[in-house]
């Protein structure tokens, strides 16, 4: 989709969780606490926007309604001396719905099913009933991008490993990969920041934690 926005998007990926490291399947549960581990990302996530924006700086906060992106995000306005109260929450920025998969162990469905993971592109094989596909995340992403089309400046976006693959890459214009339907940007870890401006993207930091396989 176009991108008409005149602001830079930073969009971000929050911090490791205790799903994460238990090896649990996530998806879009409501809320997973940081581990000490993820807090120090955050920290980092925060240190690296004072830099390059300063304190204060007008910037339009969004994130996952996920407690663990609002938990991430409370780090990084403590650097950038931000309210967070002033965050706009959006269930289309949730992660892939993972339907009777969720909260499974990777092991368990690793004996049970196999196979439940593309290695080469760090992205979920289609869960069963209940679940969510890539098409469905790209075409929620993409409404929440026209609804926010007018957004003044610049923005900050919490959301997830999955969710936000495919809002970057509806931001950059990526093709759409036939395997997954729908365009994918490429994995970063938790704890990272890309910068989008006029569908370009540029990371601005690259967080320690995991990247989406199989963490």
């Amino acid at each position: 989709m176009p991108n008409h926005r005149k602001g830079r998007d930073f969009i971000a990926r929050h911090g490791e969780t205790v799903f994460n490291v238990a090896h649990r399947m996530q998806g879009d549960h409501p809320h997973t606490p940081l581990t000490r581990a993820g807090f120090a990302q955050a920290d980092a996530m925060g240190a690296a926007l004072r830099d390059l924006l300063g304190p204060k700086p007008a910037l339009t906060l969004w994130s996952s309604s996920a407690g663990r992106a609002l938990q991430t995000l409370a780090v990084i306005c403590e650097h950038l001396e931000l309210d967070w109260h002033q965050v706009k929450t959006d269930d289309r920025l949730v992660e892939i719905g993972m339907g009777a998969w969720s909260g499974r162990y990777y092991a368990d469905l690793e004996k049970e099913v196999g196979g439940f993971l593309d290695h080469e592109h760090g992205l979920y094989s289609r869960p069963p009933e209940g679940g969510e596909w890539y098409d469905a995340i790209a075409k929620r992403v993409s409404a929440w991008l026209a609804d926010t089309d007018q957004d003044p400046g610049d923005r900050l976006v919490i959301m997830h490993g999955m969710s936000s693959r495919i809002l970057r890459g509806v931001m950059t214009n990526k093709d759409v990969m036939p395997q997954f339907n729908a365009p994918v940007a490429a994995d970063l870890p938790q704890g990272s920041i890309v910068m989008i401006e006029q569908g370009l993207e540029t990371t601005v930091h690259t967080g320690t934690g995991r990247h989406s396989a199989p963490a």
